[in-house]
């Protein structure tokens, strides 16, 4: 594959497609890419193709880039597509989390599960259902490396309509490298394997030549009980495998924290913490648009994300392995069948290879189908135009359903679909309290 074509859907999310081009770029055999940016607003794909000149430029590469508002024009041809959109932005993300607090359900990161995440899902149904047609039309054979979340939600959901696709989340491969330092030894040194859920996938093993690398985890812990102050630290503690998600993400994801004040003082957990990083997002944004207004410098480093590397494999046959969210086809056994999986994937030149992992210990299983169920509720509301669906969804989600009586989870799904419902599946727009 000589020159391949790569997409940008989302462009506009600029740091994030600086990361990922330096990243692509940084390889010899990638300098001559052709890169299609993407946006539905004009002015970030605009500061998002000049970042990109500037990148190419920094990196010594020579890669054709172009830049359009029309998403079917940017797509045709394409070998790689990226998906980084976040439907509603910063005003529908504050919405998530402003008018749940007002009933008193406390969420950290909300784009995963939860009421956040699952209205973060039906938002961007819509906008996948449109990127599947575009790319059946023009580029039916393109692999659709995804990271838009809720990342589980939007893989199931595409299940069907893309005929190559995964989701792509950096959350193991952070762990790890978190992991290695706390037992100081080197992260070329570990081996590890990691399967769940994305978010709520579990270290299965942890070993440098034949070491059970858990034992200095235990010791490291034990000297230092401030450690334990984490919500994963709690997790492994009790379930004997640490999860792959930092504590900000995971306690949304149970029913035991959120609604206990010394809980989340004993846990350091941070409530609201994702409005304030989608704050600083828009800043960011802001501050890489007057730099390139001006002329000033702009900052290039790689991300290590999997997309880039993916990519590289593809076009060089380099074999690698990577952890990548795709549908279970008997890849973990006590999960759903269909269900969204996080597992290792071998890549080279053939594409991506998801590897069957067997079964998870019982324990850490049992967690996940919690979370699964919220996925499904969720894509099944979607696919057949149920909106009781979306508020059953909410009645078996773990934080949801430990805060909120059954007349609350229901008034408060009517007032975020009126919230949202302009962006909001039409099927999906009726409320349903009397």
């Amino acid at each position: 594959m000589r020159n391949p074509k790569i997409v940008f859907i989302g462009a506009g999310s600029v740091v994030f497609t600086q990361g990922l081009l330096a990243d692509l770029l940084a390889y010899p055999e990638l300098r001559e890419i052709r890169v299609a940016l993407h946006d539905i607003d004009a002015e970030r794909l605009e500061v998002a193709e000049a970042v990109a000149h500037r990148i190419a430029a920094a990196r010594d590469a020579r890669p054709e880039i172009t830049a359009s508002l029309d998403r079917r024009a940017a797509l045709d041809g394409a070998d790689f597509v990226i998906n980084i959109i976040q439907v509603g932005g910063h005003e529908a993300t504050v919405t998530d989390f402003e008018i749940p607090a007002r009933y008193g359900l406390r969420q950290t990161i909300a784009d995963t599960i939860g009421v956040g995440g699952v209205f973060r899902a039906l938002r961007t149904f819509p906008m996948l259902d449109a990127l599947a047609a575009d790319m059946a039309a023009v580029c039916p054979d393109a692999w659709l490396l995804n990271y838009t979340n809720p990342m589980a939600m939007n893989i199931w959901y595409l299940t069907g309509k893309v005929r190559n696709v995964v989701g792509l989340c950096h959350s193991v491969y952070w762990t790890m490298r978190g992991l290695a330092d706390l037992v100081a030894v080197p992260y070329d040194e570990i081996s590890y394997l990691a399967a769940g859920v994305n978010h709520q996938a579990w270290v299965l093993r942890f070993e440098r030549d034949g070491e059970n690398l858990y034992d200095r985890l235990d010791a490291r812990v034990t000297a230092d009980p401030e450690l334990r102050r984490r919500v994963r630290m709690e997790m492994y503690r009790r379930l004997g495998h640490y999860p792959t998600e930092t504590s900000e993400h995971s306690a949304e994801y149970l029913p035991w924290l959120l609604r206990h004040d010394a809980e989340i003082d004993r846990l350091r957990i941070p409530i609201g913490e994702y409005v304030r990083v989608s704050a600083e997002n828009a800043r960011e944004y802001a501050r890489t648009r007057d730099a390139v207004r001006h002329g000033t410098e702009i900052a290039i480093a790689g991300t290590d994300e999997y997309a880039p590397q993916i990519i590289h494999s593809m076009v060089t046959g380099t074999p690698r392995v990577v952890y990548g969210n795709v549908a279970n086809d008997g890849l973990i056994a006590n999960l759903p069948p269909g269900c969204v999986v996080e597992v290792p994937c071998a890549v080279d030149s053939t594409g991506v290879r998801p590897t069957r992992v067997g079964a998870l210990p019982p324990q850490c299983a049992a967690l996940n189908r919690a979370y699964v169920n919220v996925n499904e509720l969720t894509v099944r509301a979607a696919r057949e135009g149920r909106p009781e669906h979306v508020r059953h969804a909410m009645m078996v989600d773990p934080n949801t359903s430990a805060t909120l009586s059954l007349d609350e989870i229901w008034r408060l799904c009517d007032d975020l679909t009126r919230a949202h419902a302009a962006l909001l599946p039409e099927p999906l727009r009726a409320t349903l309290v009397s």
